[in-house]
């Protein structure tokens, strides 16, 4: 079973996107980019809470086999 996990190699901010570009086999840098057209469409104040919840609910990873 595939969990999900901050990345310890691929961050910029938490390793939560690059985490996510793990776990759906997708490049992180095309997630950042859509992370932040998703930004500015529902709102910044939005998106920046739920980034925070979700830094603070995935765990990072213990090594980057993980």
């Amino acid at each position: 079973m595939k969990r999900l996990y901050r990345s310890k190699t691929d961050k910029k901010i938490s390793g939560l996107i690059g985490g996510l570009g793990a776990y759906f086999e997708v490049d992180s840098n095309l997630l950042r980019l859509l992370s932040i057209l998703i930004c500015f469409l529902s709102g910044i104040i939005p998106f920046i809470i739920a980034y925070f919840v979700a830094w603070v609910i995935v765990p990072e990873a213990e090594s980057e086999s993980s």
